[in-house]
């Protein structure tokens, strides 16, 4: 009787223990949900900014159809679906990347390149949560005991980088 004691004993510490390290786990994937879901905001924040300065540009210094495309493509990207907002902002890119600084006015330039370089930074920010949850949610005992609930997978977020 003692022996069938002592392994209920056993099988209800394994038992309490596995549940403390599955919830440790949810606690954790819940940590890089809320990363993930940071880094898309300063993400978005930052490709706005970019749009503003955009915008600022092609109002300023640029004319005919170089600044309408540039209107065009900060409006289309600051509009578009978080699904198609790849496409559009690279298109952007593409387009900004062929305005020449050297015409625009230093603090305009400098503007330009600071609204870049955060959207460099922003989306390697995003991209590395993007990782790291992706990898969590990868192993057997997430996908087993489905820790990560009804969270959608997250995606990277590729764009071309300009030119810094």
């Amino acid at each position: 009787m003692t022996w069938f004691v002592a392994l209920m004993a056993l099988l209800a510490a394994i038992i309490v223990l596995g549940g403390l390290f599955l919830v440790a786990t949810a606690n954790r994937l819940d940590r890089l949900h809320v990363r993930l879901d940071a880094g898309w905001a300063a993400l978005d924040a930052a490709l706005a900014r970019r749009a503003v300065v955009a915008r600022t540009v092609a109002a300023g210094v640029l004319n005919g159809d170089e600044a309408a495309a540039v209107l065009q493509a900060a409006d289309t990207a600051e509009a578009a679906p978080r699904a198609e907002r790849e496409d559009t902002e690279n298109e952007l890119t593409k387009l900004l990347a062929s305005v020449r600084r050297e015409e625009l006015p230093p603090r305009l330039a400098d503007e330009l390149a600071d609204a870049e370089y955060r959207v460099v930074i922003a989306r390697r920010v995003h991209n590395d949560a993007v990782r790291d949850t992706l990898a969590l949610r990868r192993r057997r005992k997430v996908r087993y005991f489905k820790l990560a609930g009804t969270a959608p997978q997250p995606q990277y977020f590729e764009i071309v980088e300009p030119q810094l």
